[in-house]
C-alpha cells in the first residue's frame, strides 16, 4: 500500500498553521489530505484553529470560544510566520477558515483528498462541537456511509475517547481515529491553561483519557489509530500488533526523514506532516 501524507494544518513549515494559504500550499503540493484543528466559536462557528487561546499564532488575545467569527475575522493569524502570502492564497484578512470555507478548498481541488478534521476538547459547549461539525459536513453533501463529500474523504479525529465513542453513534468506525499520546508535561500544561482543574488531576484525567482510547483501537470503536511518533517509538510492540491486525494507522508529526523511513519501515500507511511534499520526496530519493 502506498504511504500517504496528510499535511499537519496544512503545509504549516510553509505558511502559518490553519490558515487559507497553508491549506492552499499542501494541496497544490499534491498533498494526499489536509488536516485541521477546529473549535467553536461564540456563535457557534465551525473554525480551524489549534489552540484555545489566541496569543500565539495571532495578534488577537482571549479564547476562541468566547468570540464570534466576526471578531475573529478583525484578527492577523499569519504574519506571525513572517511569511508574504501570494496573492492567489488571499489576503491577509482572510486566513482564518471556517471548516465549510476548507471543505470547500478541499473539493475545489478537483482530485481525491482527505480531510482529518480533529475536534479539540475539552471544549466549553461540550458535545456541540460534534453536532455543528456533523452539521456543516451535511450541508457541504456529505455521505455517512462513504463519509465522502464529492472526491474529498473525510475523517474525524479526537484525543478525547468519549467524542469518539459519541460520533460512533453516527460516523463508521473506518472514518474515525483515536489520537492517542503518552502524557506528557507539554499536554499538562496545555489542559492546564484551560483552568479548571490542578496538576495531580489533570494528569490522572489524561492518563485515563489514554487507557480509553487505546481500548478505543483495540475494541475496534475507533478503525484509525493516530499514534504520535514518540508513542509509536515508545511502544512499538503494541503497534506492531495493530499493524499485524490490518489497523490503519496514521502518525503524527512526522518531518524527520529518519522518522519516516522507521515509520514505513513498520508498515505505517499514512504519515501527517508539517513538510509533507519535501518529505514525500526525501522518501521517494533515499
Amino acid at each position: 500500500m502506498r504511504t500517504l501524507f496528510f499535511a499537519h494544518r496544512g503545509s504549516s513549515a510553509t505558511f502559518a498553521e490553519n490558515t487559507r494559504a497553508s491549506y492552499l500550499q499542501a494541496i497544490a503540493e499534491g498533498a494526499d489530505g489536509v488536516e485541521c484543528d477546529v473549535h467553536l466559536t461564540e456563535d457557534f462557528e465551525v473554525v480551524c484553529h489549534h489552540d484555545f487561546e489566541l496569543g500565539r499564532t495571532s495578534d488577537g488575545t482571549g479564547s476562541v470560544s468566547s468570540l464570534t467569527l466576526a471578531q475573529l475575522r478583525e484578527f492577523d493569524f499569519s504574519s506571525w510566520k513572517g511569511k508574504r502570502i501570494p496573492d492567489e492564497f488571499g489576503s491577509k484578512s482572510s486566513q482564518l477558515v471556517t471548516l465549510g470555507e476548507l471543505i470547500e478548498l478541499c473539493v475545489a481541488a478537483g482530485r481525491k483528498l482527505g480531510l482529518a478534521i480533529e475536534l479539540k476538547h475539552p471544549s466549553p459547549y461540550g458535545r456541540r462541537l460534534e453536532e455543528r461539525v456533523l452539521e456543516v459536513l451535511m450541508q457541504h453533501g456529505w455521505d455517512p456511509e462513504s463519509s465522502r463529500i464529492g472526491d474529498v474523504r473525510v475523517s474525524l479525529m479526537s484525543f478525547d475517547p468519549d467524542s469518539i465513542t459519541y460520533l460512533n453513534e453516527t460516523v463508521g468506525r473506518e472514518f474515525l481515529c483515536q489520537l492517542v499520546s503518552d502524557v506528557t508535561d507539554e499536554a499538562v500544561e496545555e489542559v492546564l491553561a484551560f483552568g479548571q482543574l490542578g496538576r495531580t488531576a489533570v494528569t490522572n484525567v489524561l492518563t485515563g483519557a489514554l487507557n480509553r482510547g487505546l481500548e478505543n483501537i483495540d475494541a475496534g470503536v475507533a478503525g484509525i489509530a493516530g499514534p504520535g511518533v514518540e508513542f509509536v517509538r515508545a511502544h512499538e510492540d503494541h503497534v506492531r500488533s495493530w499493524v499485524a491486525s490490518g489497523r490503519m494507522l496514521r502518525v503524527w508529526t512526522v518531518d524527520a526523514l529518519a522518522d519516516a523511513e522507521y515509520l514505513v519501515g513498520l508498515g505505517i500507511q499514512q504519515l501527517t506532516s508539517n513538510r509533507p511534499a519535501p518529505l514525500r520526496r526525501e522518501l521517494l530519493h533515499k
